[in-house]
């Protein structure tokens, strides 16, 4: 086998290629051994310091912590670091830096203080002393803050104020996305505006969007707007909300609740789901509903789904359900107007001395006047009172009298078979303390009514005349007088043949009885 020399040592050939193979392996660095110290290098980037006018090292104390005095420059990725003077701990990656600090990331975030650690490692600045940050055109003070420069997030926890645009926003505790122009404010948080102070508990605010969220109780009082919520949003730019979860806004002509509100406070074009309540203060009324829209100026609004219209009363709250009631402001003489509320589609009216239904009815504010169309009937206690249209004249928010158009009939039940009854052109009806106590008919007056002893039916009297007085006592008709040529008869009753004058018809079924049964069909 041949043999080779190799400093001064013999070798054969499968020797020589066996030493060569592991001086291979000794010599050549592995692909993750690359990679380590390519990753090793990357990690150890140090802070540089561009800039310092004296630059100190003291061995004797520490060799490790440089001191910086005089238009100190520092720089760490993409962050620019200036102050008056520093130190720098050189194999931990950290600074102090004091008085007239300086920190510049990116092209719109400046933060400025009288002291900063900064650790390069992490990429945390604590900055305190004066401490302002300007980010476009939002300005943030506070007396010390934490910024995490790998994310751009900013947060103190001891009070801060932020100035953006026409808001100044004021709270405990606030983080400061600077990626997002998003704010997340906590504990005692305040805007105040030129139009408006909002107050809440949590609250997150958009730079860009001035747009305000709410996540716990808020309250905004405005000149021209007042509101509540515990959930929602408030775009302090075009004067838009969206609220829910307890909302209540007073736009200075109603009150509205709903579990859901919207309105544009620019246009005064606002909407409620579910729960609506619209109260009007002034005039002593509310509507309620699941859906409404309204109109603040010219004041106008709509409400549907189980909608009420309620008018307040210490005594006794009058209270109309349609499927849909309606409100606008006629114009007049007056510089205001007046309003006008339109029910419609299955009207039913109820008040504990007084009850009704029709299809259709409006209600003046001008006149305080409920007007009922289509087929209405009113019951005021064993009374029921019907004909072609009718209206219900109302002053200090009770019953003062009550006219019945064309054909004009009243109905009372004297037992089961045996009906009072009392017809004519015209009605009138007048009340006191909101009860019914006397009726004026006017032309073609007929009158049929059942003498009692007790509970005893004893005759019939049936008469004709032009015009009728009734005088009622506790519900109850107590006497009759026929005026202008009557003509009458007086009958023993007849109980196998119960008598109906014409147009007579009992509507017992379809009464209202409590508030509830408003909802009937």
């Amino acid at each position: 086998m041949a043999e080779i020399k190799l400093f001064n040592a013999h070798f054969t050939l499968p020797e020589l290629r066996h030493i060569l193979y592991v001086l291979l392996l000794l010599f050549i660095p592995s692909k993750a051994d690359g990679q380590g110290a390519s990753a090793s290098k990357k990690d150890s980037k140090k802070i540089e310091i561009l800039n310092a006018d004296i630059y100190e090292i003291n061995d004797n104390i520490d060799r490790d912590l440089n001191r910086l005095l005089g238009n100190i420059k520092i720089k760490d990725k993409d962050v620019l670091m200036f102050c008056d003077s520093a130190y720098y701990y050189k194999t931990k990656n950290q600074v102090r830096a004091f008085s007239k600090v300086h920190i510049i990331q990116g092209d719109t975030l400046n933060l400025y203080g009288n002291y900063l650690f900064y650790d390069g490692t992490t990429g945390n600045a604590f900055v305190k002393g004066k401490v302002e940050l300007i980010d476009k055109d939002t300005h943030l003070y506070t007396d010390s803050l934490n910024y995490d420069v790998a994310n751009r997030i900013a947060r103190y926890n001891d009070r801060g104020r932020i100035i953006n645009d026409k808001n100044t926003l004021t709270s405990i505790v606030g983080v400061y996305k600077v990626k997002d122009n998003l704010f997340h404010f906590k504990d005692s948080v305040k805007i105040v505006n030129p139009d408006y102070v909002m107050t809440a508990d949590t609250m997150d605010y958009n730079t860009v969007s001035k747009i305000a969220y709410f996540t716990g109780p808020t309250e905004l009082k405005g000149d021209s707007l007042d509101l509540y919520c515990e959930k929602g949003w408030y775009d302090t730019k075009k004067k838009v909300t969206s609220v829910w979860k307890n909302a209540v806004i007073d736009n200075r002509k109603q009150i509205i609740h709903g579990d859901s509100l919207f309105f544009n406070d620019s246009t005064g074009y606002g909407e409620s789901f579910r729960n609506v309540v619209i109260e009007d203060t002034v005039n002593h009324i509310a509507i309620e509903g699941n859906y409404a829209w309204y109109y603040k100026q010219p004041e106008k609004f709509l409400v549907t789904d189980r909608a009420v219209f309620i008018q307040i009363s210490k005594q006794d709250s009058l209270f109309v359900h349609a499927d849909t009631i309606s409100a606008i402001t006629v114009a007049d003489t007056s510089l205001k107007g007046y309003r006008l509320m339109r029910a419609y589609h299955g009207c039913r009216i109820f008040r504990k001395d007084l009850q009704a239904k029709c299809d259709s009815l409006s209600y003046s504010f001008q006149d305080s006047v409920i007007r009922l169309y289509t087929s209405p009937v009113i019951w005021s206690e064993e009374n029921q009172l019907t004909s072609d249209s009718m209206a219900v004249f109302t002053k200090n928010q009770q019953t003062d009298r009550l006219e019945l158009y064309n054909a004009a009939f009243i109905a009372s039940q004297v037992d089961t078979i045996r009906f009072n009854q009392i017809k004519g052109r015209s009605l009138t009806g007048y009340f006191k303390n909101n009860e019914l106590y006397k009726i004026n008919i006017k032309g073609n007056g007929e009158s049929l009514y059942y003498l009692l002893d007790g509970e005893f039916v004893t005759g019939k009297n049936q008469s004709k005349c032009a015009n009728i007085e009734v005088l009622i006592e506790k519900g109850k008709v107590s006497e009759i007088y026929e005026h202008d040529n009557p003509e009458g008869f007086i009958d023993p009753p007849l109980p196998a043949n119960p008598v109906r004058l014409e147009g007579f018809k009992w509507f017992d079924n379809l009464r209202p009885r409590k508030k509830q049964d408003i909802f009937n069909n």
